[in-house]
């Protein structure tokens, strides 16, 4: 957990697109001797006592252990001994700024904090910031253990901090993952539509039904309508209820991802005519292939449910189950018509604004409980777990910071799946309208490509997290719309299937199963978190 307070504007239903900001310094201490150096995370107040933004135009001072001291005064320290030199004493009993003024009055030219408890950001009353004129930060006590073993006497410090850089290498691969998982995701969803309609060509039948297939197949407005609410809902639970909630998720997260990584492996496997071999115990059949693929598959799940705090590495597990968990949601979740598409995303659209901009305003308390419990005294023995709803890319270019605690660039799956379940409708229209040009799912893909730029774009220009659904939903109704016009298909793109809903009695596609409302909401509450 990064060890500076950072700013998300994490919404776990469709978790916009963000970068985080940093509302603390994380800067760099270069300790060296005897010919080795090596770089340790502190954290200081640029505002107050800046650094150099360079290590070469940093200064090198020789480094004084002090921290038997909490150089709340300066009785019993003789000047001559800390004078040009850079301390380090324990973090308690006094302000920050005390210790940095009896440390100025004794000739040192650093002053550096070692605190067994997370970094926060040095400050100090109005009064004392002008009093001040030496580098002040904070670094981790562990760390000078370990320097201190490593090094021993002698050591030479250097403070510096180096820039923070808006635009960072993830973003772009944020991007393609986005538009892989975009385009992997509609492609198979028309592919196997493609497949339903010849096998029913073959079979002498009118094509496979929905029911028959094993898709969820939404179809009715007033189901998107009680589906959204659902959503909202399961908002409000997570918000009185996270620290229970949120392992329950977890929990069905691994399940679910599993089996959406044992579906996209098995097609690919199929694809490339992988064979098998099957074995029977007791009129039960079974596949080698699957055997294997289930085991590898269940093994990640819970590789990364039993190392989701790990920054290190453990977001590439997340994002290798968050790209399966996307497609086979693409793949499952069928919308029969563009009205139902208009009306769903519409919905999400205004309910990713309002959770976005209006939703701070109503939740202040909810901020203030927050920042009161990271100051407990037991802070350093609370874990926070978060919900597994984002794609996840470690910021390249922010080494510095990552020294304290990984910085990434993230996107909501719900920034996926929302535009995603369109461009699968594009798809699906052009398998029932034999385009061979695949117009609609190639515009709505191009789309979906220029709404990601643009939010990528006023995201960087306004230093603030942006509701992506904002600019993606715009982009990708109207582009489909216009295409449709364009070729006079508008009527029978928005009539959508031709397979047969149960209108009479509104029954279920699946018999004996929940209403799809309710299984398609089982899926989405996967994604759900109060926004913070």
């Amino acid at each position: 957990m990064s060890y500076c307070r950072k700013t998300h504007h994490l919404r776990e239903l469709e978790i916009n697109w963000v970068i985080s900001l940093i509302y603390c310094q994380e800067a760099v201490l270069q300790i060296s001797a005897g010919g080795l150096d090596r770089k340790y995370c502190i954290v200081n107040n640029q505002s107050w006592t800046p650094l150099s933004q360079t290590l070469d135009d940093a200064i090198q001072y020789p480094l004084m252990n002090m921290t038997s001291s909490l150089l709340c005064n300066g009785s019993g320290i003789s000047p001559d001994v800390v004078k040009g030199k850079a301390l380090v004493v324990r973090r308690g009993n006094c302000s920050f700024s005390q210790k940095a003024l009896v440390a100025q009055s004794l000739g040192a030219t650093t002053l550096l904090i070692a605190s067994t408890i997370p970094l926060i950001i040095p400050s100090a009353n109005d009064s004392d910031y002008a009093k001040v004129h030496i580098p002040l930060a904070l670094m981790r006590n562990r760390d000078f253990l370990e320097a201190q073993k490593e090094f021993g006497e002698g050591m030479l410090v250097k403070l510096y901090a180096p820039p923070h850089s808006k635009i960072d290498p993830s973003i772009a691969v944020i991007l393609l993952i986005s538009m892989v998982t975009i385009v992997l995701g509609g492609y198979w969803s028309g592919a196997c539509e493609r497949d339903r309609l010849n096998s029913g060509v073959t079979e002498g039948g009118g094509g496979e039904s929905k029911a028959d297939s094993g898709e969820l197949f939404l179809y009715s407005p007033l189901k998107v309508v009680v589906f959204v609410a659902m959503m909202c809902g399961m908002l409000v639970l997570m918000y009185y209820f996270y620290n229970v909630l949120v392992y329950i998720i977890i929990a069905i997260f691994c399940l679910a991802s599993a089996s959406a990584l044992f579906s996209c492996l098995d097609a690919v496997m199929e694809k490339i005519g992988c064979g098998t071999i099957s074995f029977s115990i007791r009129n039960w059949n079974f596949s080698v292939r699957s055997i294997i693929l289930a085991a590898v598959c269940i093994s990640i799940a819970v590789v990364w449910g039993v190392y989701r705090n790990e920054e290190r590495w453990i977001w590439i597990l997340q994002d290798l189950l968050g790209i399966a968990f996307c497609l086979n949601f693409m793949k499952t979740i069928s919308l029969s018509n563009f009205k139902i598409c208009v009306i769903l995303l519409s919905l999400l659209l205004v309910y990713d604004v309002f959770f976005v901009f209006i939703t701070p305003f109503l939740t202040k308390t909810a901020h203030s409980k927050l920042c009161c419990q990271k100051k407990k005294k037991n802070i350093k023995n609370v874990v926070f777990s978060q919900l597994p709803v984002v794609m996840r890319v470690p910021r390249f270019s922010a080494w510095a910071q990552n020294l304290c605690g990984m910085q990434f660039s993230i996107l909501g799956y719900g920034d996926i799946i929302v535009p995603g379940l369109l461009v699968a409708y594009c798809s699906r229209f052009d398998v029932w309208i034999n385009s061979s040009k695949k117009i609609y799912f190639v515009s709505c893909c191009i789309a979906y490509l220029l709404g990601m730029i643009l939010t990528f774009a006023v995201m960087l220009l306004s230093g603030m997290g942006q509701p992506a659904l904002l600019y993606l939903v715009p982009f990708t109704l109207i582009t489909s719309t216009v295409v449709a016009a364009c070729r006079g298909e508008l009527k029978q793109f928005w009539a959508g299937t031709t397979y047969e809903v149960l209108d009479s009695s509104r029954e279920p596609l699946l018999p004996g199963v929940l209403p799809d409302p309710y299984l398609i909401f089982l899926h989405y509450c996967l994604m759900q978190s109060f926004p913070f």
